[in-house]
């Protein structure tokens, strides 16, 4: 998969996505991440990419012949979406659709990230194809955004993860919070592992993880059981089996 993003602070998104599981899957091919600088696109000496905005006001604003000039210079994949507070909320339904794109004709899409009070709006209405938004609380700039997408959607590409089964059992992937996890020692402090997960019978470690998936999803976030569409026949059955008394 390629992405590109445009920033003002490309050094920000380099170091993030040189190790670990990103870094890993930039050397080995897998993803194809091109990391575009907005003040290349300058024509002034000082390689101002903000101004002041018209009808007065606090802060700057990102202007748009620079965002205009890396984008149509580089011709990234599209979509091109710009990280911002009005965009589409960025969830794991999301990640799984952006990832998708790989096997489309462009292979990919790109990111434009935001900075200082925002962008010229003639970006938002004629440069971009979208923007997202990775939740309802104010960000220095884009970056910090980009860095969650580009993590949350690599991660989903095949030859990215070690074990390609730990993507498909990890929270929000069926709509559920993950099962807990435990490992060595089996006694720490007194606090010792559930048994069901030391028999080896793994019938019944499949079983224990759905209810607790269940049982932990409709006790912290029961906005996500009412996302999904509530709770099916087969999993009130298997709450009902370990507590008649709980309701869904």
């Amino acid at each position: 998969m390629r992405i590109d993003v445009f920033t003002i602070f490309p050094e920000l998104l380099e170091g993030f996505s040189s190790v670990a599981l990103l870094g890993r899957a930039r050397r080995d091919g897998v993803l194809d991440l091109r990391i575009h600088d907005l003040r290349d696109a300058t024509t002034d000496a000082r390689r101002s990419v903000d101004d002041a905005p018209f009808g007065g006001g606090a802060g700057m604003v990102l202007t748009p012949g620079p965002l205009f000039q890396a984008v149509e210079t580089t011709d990234p994949p599209r979509p091109l979406y710009l990280l911002g507070p009005r965009g589409r909320r960025f969830d794991q339904s999301v990640a799984e659709e952006l990832a998708g794109l790989a096997a489309g004709a462009s292979g990919g899409f790109s990111l434009l990230c935001g900075r200082y009070e925002g962008v010229d709006e003639r970006v938002s209405d004629h440069l971009v194809d979208g923007e997202l938004s990775i939740g309802d609380y104010v960000l220095a700039g884009g970056e910090a955004a980009a860095m969650v997408v580009i993590e949350a959607v690599s991660r989903l590409l095949p030859g990215v993860m070690g074990n390609e089964a730990s993507a498909q059992d990890e929270s929000f992937t069926s709509g559920l919070l993950e099962y807990p996890h435990y490992t060595r020692p089996a006694d720490f402090r007194g606090w010792e592992v559930p048994e069901v997960l030391r028999n080896g019978d793994h019938a019944r470690i499949e079983r224990w993880r759905r209810l607790k998936a269940l049982q932990r999803t409709i006790d912290e976030r029961p906005d996500l059981i009412v996302a999904r569409g509530g709770i099916s026949d087969e999993e009130q059955r298997l709450l009902d089996a370990e507590d008649p008394d709980r309701s869904s």
